[in-house]
């Protein structure tokens, strides 16, 4: 049992380096918008209406006569071949979708760059953060690099007189999210880290105090909850593959794949891996297999973290992130089942974008909250081993 409880990392009105860790996490809400604008840029088939890209942009049309202009260098690409009877009005909505995702981009980086800059002039970073900061900014930077790279794949000329809809290569699309998604981790654990400064020496002196049994089982918390984390940013990647290879469209039944647990068509392309990136029915297989196993795992966890037996081991911390897996976990598996019955309406498949982030949140939030299990219980063992030292000593002496 406990003796007594840990501190909640909550009131950081005493650390000087407070304004710095919310300007951390708001950075990282930027980033969730971000997200879902490029989710519903996907949604709405709008991602290659930009035909041409610049580190630092440029004014969007505004004239009748410059959008007929920007239409017309359209027309000259791949995907309009597909298209002919788009008017301007419908150009200039997936423009619209297609430039707010791009100006949002240099937008979270101005929003990371400049307090960052501030706050370094005011010494407001954390001693050994510096490095972190220059590694964050660099994955922002990088991040747009990959999203050019994934639009010149549906706009090169070796798209022409394809069948299939053009797009943008699926793997690209995955590369391009699964940075996003890295960077938002990156962010929000930077952002707890420096929030919780002031009650780092006060936590370690109160886990020395927790018992066995509750170093243990924070310990077994720790570990589930890394894993989770880890199968969640998984599960993540294989949906950017249902959503590059528009697979959410086919198989619209549940639990059967139509009227198969696993479909034929799964292996059905040559070579062998590619049914991992461009086989409809082998990523929307996956992802629901690792759906469902992601939520179950989630779910496992609260079940044994909370259980009456367990619950007094573990700081409200602990018991809040517990709680907020679950609940999201069901919520997101809820949502993803509704996208794929109702044919991928483009609420419910931004919805289920956005819970996904609210699922990695959720189990980033309650591996930090667990940081403390780790160091406390090997302190013990070194404190318990050299007690047992000092025994046989005595013994022998």
């Amino acid at each position: 049992m406990l003796k007594k409880g840990l501190p909640a990392v909550t009131n950081a009105a005493h650390n000087q380096y407070a304004p710095a860790g919310k300007w951390i996490l708001a950075t990282a809400a930027s980033v969730v918008g971000m997200i879902h604008v490029g989710g519903v840029t996907r949604l709405t088939k709008s991602g290659l209406s930009m035909t041409d890209w610049s580190v630092t942009g440029s004014l969007p049309p505004i004239t009748e006569e410059e959008w007929e202009t920007e239409f017309a260098r359209y027309k000259t690409y791949p995907e309009y071949q597909q298209r002919k009877s788009m008017t301007v009005s419908d150009f200039k909505f997936i423009y619209g979708w297609e430039y707010g995702h791009r100006m949002l981009g240099r937008a979270v980086g101005l929003i990371f760059a400049l307090p960052w800059i501030y706050f370094t002039a005011r010494g407001r970073i954390p001693q050994g953060y510096q490095k972190r900061m220059v590694g964050l900014m660099a994955m922002g930077g990088t991040q747009g690099m990959v999203g050019w790279w994934m639009v010149k794949s549906g706009l090169g000329d070796d798209r022409r007189g394809e069948n299939h809809e053009i797009r943008v290569r699926p793997i690209r699309l995955t590369t391009h999210l699964t940075m996003a998604v890295a960077t938002y981790g990156a962010l929000i654990w930077t952002g707890f880290d420096i929030l919780g400064l002031p009650h780092q020496a006060k936590m370690k002196e109160e886990a020395m105090k927790l018992s066995k049994e509750a170093l243990k089982h924070a310990r077994r918390l720790r570990t589930g909850s890394l894993q989770m984390t880890a199968l969640t940013g998984i599960t993540i990647i294989s949906g950017a593959l249902v959503a590059g290879n528009d697979a959410g469209n086919a198989y619209n039944t549940f639990p059967k794949m139509g009227d198969e647990w696993i479909p034929t068509e799964i292996t059905e392309l040559n070579p062998w891996y590619r049914n991992f990136h461009e086989n409809t029915a082998t990523v929307q297989f996956n992802h629901r297999i690792l759906g469902m196993t992601t939520a179950a795992g989630a779910i496992t966890l609260a079940a044994l973290g909370l259980s009456p037996s367990k619950a007094a081991l573990v700081t409200p911390q602990v018991r809040r992130g517990l709680y907020a897996i679950g609940l999201a976990s069901v919520g997101q598996v809820t949502l993803g089942i509704s996208t794929l019955l109702f044919y991928v309406p483009l609420s419910l498949a931004a919805a289920h974008q956005v819970g996904s982030i609210v699922v990695l949140t959720s189990g980033v939030y309650l591996a930090h909250s667990l940081r403390y299990a780790r160091p406390a219980l090997a302190r013990a063992a070194v404190k318990s081993g050299n007690a047992a030292k000092q025994v046989a000593g005595a013994i022998v002496a």
